[in-house]
């Protein structure tokens, strides 16, 4: 961290941690060529992947599954200027194994749209990076009241 500019680079771990306390990200992925962004509930599975739940006819799950996408959570608090944000990049695959499924059923997100027949999807964490903003309100190194 640069002592002027006020963030801390998170370590992975960190990350994961900070991840598994918000319930709503956003998922970045390209449709029609283009860059598109979603607000998604997800959950943290036990080897630190972004599993998401979504209808199986939706479109997001046919522009996602096989591609490398970027997930995005953070947390802002504007009273006290201070917050993070964690970004995971890796390849989004639909689970198809049956066991796997119905573990999921059990133990993964919870969809606020429900749907008739829902697909949990995976992200896959090849990278995990993330920052935080520590000290408030500062300019060049200066606190400055709020």
């Amino acid at each position: 961290m640069d002592a002027n500019d006020g963030f801390r680079e998170l370590d992975r771990q960190e990350c994961l941690n900070l991840l598994a306390t918000v319930p709503v990200g956003r998922i970045v992925y390209t449709r029609q060529a283009l860059p598109a962004v979603l607000p998604v509930t997800f959950r943290l599975d036990r080897d630190g992947a972004v599993l998401l739940r979504t209808s199986a006819s939706s479109g997001l799950v046919s522009a996602i599954t096989g591609a490398v996408v970027a997930f995005e959570a953070d947390a802002v608090d504007a009273t006290a200027h201070s917050g993070w944000s964690v970004v995971v990049l890796g390849s989004a695959d639909v689970v198809t194994d049956p066991a796997e499924h119905e573990r999921l059923l059990r133990t993964g997100p919870r969809s606020w749209a429900p749907a008739p027949r829902e697909v949990f999807v995976r992200i896959t964490p090849e990278l995990v990076t993330g920052r935080e903003l520590v000290g408030g309100r500062t300019l060049y190194g200066v606190h400055l009241p709020s």
